[in-house]
């Protein structure tokens, strides 16, 4: 028993090693960082990055981070995220245009949540080039964009397009982060929460698309008359 045990575990071994990398190390980023928020102890390398990246501003770099925040904010998100889903939609692709508008909506909402949760407020080193009026924990732009990334990562994963969108998306969601600190409108640890959070959502929601919970519910299902049935 215990060697079919074993077996089975090593033949997983890289299913639960990505399980690990997608769910597991995002939740111990966020609930790490979301813990010192709570308590309303600072981050020791949020103010140093912050003071670091606003001495490196010049007029280039300031329309730059404007561009990308700007892409990377709710409205052009939300405009994406629509376009696709229809896409996916007219393509009939239904069960991938639910997986995701999960993983997008999904990770709006706890978004949302978050800020009302921790209602951290924003930096206030600067006089900052786009200010905001929200709370900050977690970061909105970094949930959004590394959500809509990994999900279609995710629905491309088995074709040939999939290393160059990691790769561009990657790019894209690091130039996001990096741009709302470049803006003095979050700490470094909102945008690591906000990575984390929306990496463990996406791949939480993968792994359980996979689930055939239809087929557990007609086979258990089909199991009751006979388990409801007394023995003679």
């Amino acid at each position: 028993m215990a060697d079919r045990f074993f077996a089975a575990l090593f033949a997983r071994r890289w299913a639960l090693l990505g399980l690990f990398c997608g769910i597991g190390l995002p939740l111990l980023l966020f609930g790490g960082l979301a813990e010192d928020v709570r308590e309303g102890e600072g981050l020791p390398f949020d103010l140093p990055i912050l003071r670091w990246l606003h001495g490196l501003a010049t007029p280039v770099l300031d329309r730059v981070a404007l561009v990308l925040s700007l892409v990377g904010g709710p409205l052009p998100m939300i405009a994406v995220a629509a376009l696709l889903f229809l896409g996916l939609c007219l393509r009939r692709h239904y069960h991938e245009a639910t997986f995701f508008l999960t993983v997008v909506g999904g990770s709006a909402l706890l978004n949302v949540l978050g800020k009302v949760v921790f209602q951290r407020e924003r930096p206030a080193l600067w006089l900052s080039l786009a200010p905001e009026g929200d709370y900050s924990f977690p970061s909105g732009h970094a949930m959004g964009s590394a959500a809509l990334v990994t999900a279609l990562v995710c629905l491309t994963w088995r074709g040939r397009w999939r290393w160059p969108l990691l790769a561009v998306g990657t790019l894209f969601v690091l130039g996001v982060g990096l741009s709302r600190l470049y803006l003095g409108v979050h700490y470094p640890s909102d945008i690591l929460a906000g990575w984390g959070a929306s990496l463990a959502w996406a791949f939480g929601v993968r792994a359980l698309w996979g689930v055939p919970l239809g087929a557990i519910v007609r086979e258990r299902a089909a199991r009751l008359p006979s388990e409801a049935t007394p023995p003679h």
